[in-house]
């Protein structure tokens, strides 16, 4: 008899382990509305954020209500973002690469810092190191994609990079099954499931935030005007659909955002648009910012200079005639990039919301009301950057779909990472095939 109840001990806390993580799989069920979430006490909650509100903010509102006291906060603190914003874009596009590989990194901490302070009382093995070396196999295996493709000349310069970039793939996959087999062994009994749920969580935080940072990446060597529009226009559909809520909302919008309302929705549309177009069309007139991002081996630095796209040239549009009566005008000169901001806003403000109230979803899962407690007034980073990671797949699909046409800089980079008789051999074909179409003599090809 104490054999049997021995064993049965020994049972017991797999049997609890299960009971635990289906008592996980049960948290982001529970609650659709505004104020039903229960506590469960199979999950530890996720301690609440401090207010880090500066005490000059406090002492100076303290006689407003707390409506209103947040009303200043996130309006001053806000203003102060979008003054960063511009400093950084003034310092040009190496800043802002750092800019967004920092805000990266912050992101990953908030996300992974949650699910290690719920598994906290778990003591899982190896979680955050692991999670940590991994983010840092993926930024390798994305940077070094950059660094090939946009770096051609350097590579072709310096020895050792060309040894990393021949095999770059090969080391970024090594480095991935060294954190690979390093999770199996870490695997504990009584853990299993856990282990592996906090193994999927590391994943798909990688999916949200490294990938999409990455292509914010891409959209700033397309020109610093795919960087600077689509982030502005999420940041004013934010604040608009935020003053539109505020002084005239009434209606709910989604129960994940109790706060959000349709009239802020619907006034941050219109407003958003209009901001877009006017700010594309400031922007279209300097090649600092419509020019692709090249780097020059000659100065060893970064170069924003070229003949603009057609992209980027005014060009006559007629009015429709329901527009023409409106207007009294029949024709207008537009840059062709305006029109292309119109999709963007639009997307910002119908589908760009979405990423936020993901977030929420996310949040609310968790029992928590921000990220972090990094900005005062507005939470963590990721708090600020969840509509921004979507709104930069988009922009890179749309670049992909509609706008990008072969690149001569960097096919002529790729080349000359090419050994001289492969050079040699593709120089004869491109003559060979200039000639047959007539475009060189074929006396200047025999000589």
């Amino acid at each position: 008899m104490s054999e049997l109840r021995q064993r049965r001990a020994e049972k017991e806390p797999d049997n609890l382990s299960d009971k635990e993580t289906e008592g996980d799989d049960r948290a982001g069920l529970e609650g659709d509305g505004d104020g039903d979430l229960k506590p469960d006490s199979d999950i530890p909650d996720v301690p609440p954020s401090n207010d880090t509100t500066p005490e000059v903010f406090n002492k100076a509102l303290s006689g407003l209500s707390s409506r209103w006291k947040n009303w200043w906060i996130r309006g001053i603190l806000s203003l102060t973002m979008i003054s960063f914003f511009f400093l950084i874009i003034y310092l040009g596009p190496v800043v802002l690469m750092l800019v967004v590989l920092y805000v990266q990194i912050k992101c990953f901490h908030e996300i992974i810092t949650i699910g290690y302070r719920v598994y906290h009382s778990y003591e899982l093995p190896w979680f955050r190191t692991l999670s940590w070396y991994i983010l840092l196999c993926v930024n390798y295996f994305f940077y070094g994609e950059t660094v090939a493709d946009y770096f051609g000349a350097l590579v072709q310069r310096e020895e050792p990079l060309q040894f990393l970039v021949r095999y770059h793939r090969f080391i970024s996959f090594a480095m991935y099954l060294a954190g690979f087999c390093m999770f199996v062994l870490s695997l504990v009994k009584k853990h299993y499931r856990l282990q592996f749920y906090m193994f999927g969580w590391t994943h798909v935080t990688l999916l949200i935030v490294v990938t999409q940072s990455h292509l914010v990446i891409q959209n700033l060597f397309e020109g610093m005007i795919w960087f600077i529009v689509p982030i502005s226009i999420v940041i004013c559909n934010d604040i608009m659909a935020y003053l539109f809520g505020f002084f005239f909302g009434r209606t709910p919008l989604i129960k994940l955002s109790p706060k959000k309302t349709w009239e802020g929705f619907i006034g941050g549309f219109f407003a958003t648009v209009v901001f877009g177009f006017l700010f594309a069309y400031a922007l279209s007139r300097y090649n600092y910012f419509v020019c692709p991002v090249d780097y020059s081996s000659e100065t060893n630095s970064f170069i924003v200079d070229c003949e603009p796209s057609p992209l980027f040239h005014l060009q006559e549009y007629t009015l429709p005639s329901v527009m023409q009566t409106v207007l009294g005008w029949k024709t207008v000169h537009l840059y062709p990039f305006q029109i292309h901001s119109i999709a963007l806003s639009t997307f910002a403000s119908l589908i760009g919301p979405f990423g936020g109230f993901f977030a929420s979803g996310f949040k609310r899962a968790f029992k928590i009301k921000d990220f972090a407690d990094t900005i005062p007034g507005h939470g963590g980073i990721m708090d600020r950057f969840d509509c921004q990671y979507l709104m930069a797949t988009f922009v890179h699909v749309y670049i992909g779909s509609f706008i990008r046409g072969p690149n001569p800089s960097k096919v002529l980079q790729q080349l000359l990472v090419l050994q001289p008789e492969q050079q040699l051999q593709i120089y004869n074909m491109l003559k060979s095939h200039l000639t047959d179409k007539g475009m060189l003599q074929p006396a200047i090809s025999e000589q």
